[in-house]
């Protein structure tokens, strides 16, 4: 195995949080978050924190649940670290929207682009890095750990700064793959919680769009995806989404009230395929998967918006409000074997805090299997967090690798 060295911190002032959607019900201040022992196959064990990475949230011991027999270790600080890649030769990647930057982590610590507008998604095929920004797609040839020969595969997307806007949208970021038939594929994030005038705009916003092999104008391919940051290529070459679904969801009688907000509706995990629509606002997934989906008594409460009754069901699901962010596809050690690995980064509108992880999901016969906790701890029993994930991936060395916006690191998880 490789194991990567060159673990000094990186010193970044960042400054940027993306609003919160929707109305809020009515409630009191959230109590504590009930005690829970410890997943099947978990175990408690210390995060490793080498000297000089040991800054604020991690300046203090901290736990996380990990399997057992399995290491924890901090590899780099990274304030606002959100999606990660490997480069083709070994080099690991971290995008940091609040800086517009894209830096290289390991095996040396040096700033790869800069300068960009929130650059999120990072996606390679080939030797062709793609980066995300919040207003377009690039391309460019990474060549000696240099990414150059910047070229523009979809422009004028939209964001904060576009005018019809005025400077407000929940969900700005954006991510980008590559699917198997060599089209461009990235998401555009909905403007705001139930703001329903984005199927309309042009381009249309809450959607997954497409750039066909070769260039060409972005199109359609799945609606309804409300933030659909998660996007990723499963073992057989079909695409899937993880979507952060609608905030204070009202009742079937019309009523918003926390104690349905807090479990209503349940994250999406689906297959991507040609016009799939995911609903958004008009229906909701429910019940678990798969899962089919319910009027929005708020924008479709009599159903002449939608008809939600013959929307293809969910396949997977993750509970209300985890805020699933980054996804990818791997490969792990027994028992896990192969699978998708999704940052949880935990709710902020629940009353009993749904907790951040990363989360693993078998992949079989071509359909994923049941959430699983790969890496728990890092809210306490009061609801108190010291760490959020964002995204997973695997290395050349076969350890996953997580980024934290929250604590601003990355980790380093192996057997």
């Amino acid at each position: 195995m490789r194991v990567w060295a060159g673990r000094s911190a990186i010193a970044l002032i960042t400054a940027a949080a993306l609003a919160a959607c929707g109305t809020q019900p009515e409630t009191g201040p959230p109590p504590p978050s009930a005690s829970s022992a410890a997943p099947a196959g978990l175990a408690t064990a210390p995060l490793h924190v080498p000297a000089g990475l040991d800054q604020a949230p991690l300046d203090e011991p901290r736990q996380a649940l990990i399997p057992s027999g399995w290491t924890i270790e901090v590899i780099a600080r990274v304030p606002k670290a959100r999606m990660a890649v490997f480069a083709p030769d070994g080099a690991l990647l971290v995008s940091v929207p609040a800086t517009g930057q894209v830096l290289t982590v390991l095996p040396d610590r040096h700033t790869l682009l800069e300068g960009l507008e929130q650059p999120h998604g990072l996606f390679f095929a080939g030797p062709t890095l793609y980066v995300a920004e919040s207003n377009r797609v690039d391309a460019y040839d990474y060549v000696d750990g240099r990414a150059v020969n910047r070229r523009t595969v979809a422009g004028g997307l939209p964001d904060a700064k576009s005018p019809d806007l005025h400077g407000a949208y929940s969900h700005a970021l954006k991510s980008v793959v590559v699917g198997s038939d060599g089209a461009v594929y990235f998401s555009i994030g909905s403007t705001g919680n139930v703001s329903a005038e984005d199927r309309s705009a042009t381009p249309p916003r809450a959607t997954i769009m497409r750039v066909p092999p070769g260039g060409g104008p972005a199109a359609l391919f799945a609606t309804g995806v409300r933030n659909g940051t998660g996007l990723a290529l499963a073992p057989d070459g079909s695409l899937w989404t993880a979507v952060n679904n609608r905030d204070n969801v009202p009742d079937p009688q019309g009523r918003v009230r926390q104690d349905y907000v807090d479990d209503h509706p349940p994250e999406s995990v689906a297959k991507l395929t040609p016009g799939r629509e995911l609903g958004w606002p008009y229906c909701n997934p429910d019940g678990a998967p798969p899962a089919g989906f319910i009027r929005d008594m708020e924008t479709n409460a009599d159903g002449s918006e939608m008809d939600c009754a013959v929307l293809a069901p969910v396949e997977q699901t993750l509970g209300a409000h985890s805020a699933p962010l980054g996804m990818s596809f791997a490969e792990l050690p027994e028992p896990y074997g192969p699978g998708a690995l999704v940052g949880v980064h935990g709710s902020w509108n629940r009353q009993s805090p749904q907790a951040p992880e990363v989360s693993f999901f078998g992949w079989r016969n071509g359909a994923l299997g049941a959430q699983q906790t790969l890496v728990g701890g890092f809210q306490a029993d009061d609801g108190t967090r010291w760490g959020r994930p964002v995204a997973a991936v695997t290395g050349p060395d076969g350890a996953v690798y997580i980024t934290d916006d929250y604590a601003g690191a990355v980790y380093r998880l192996a057997p």
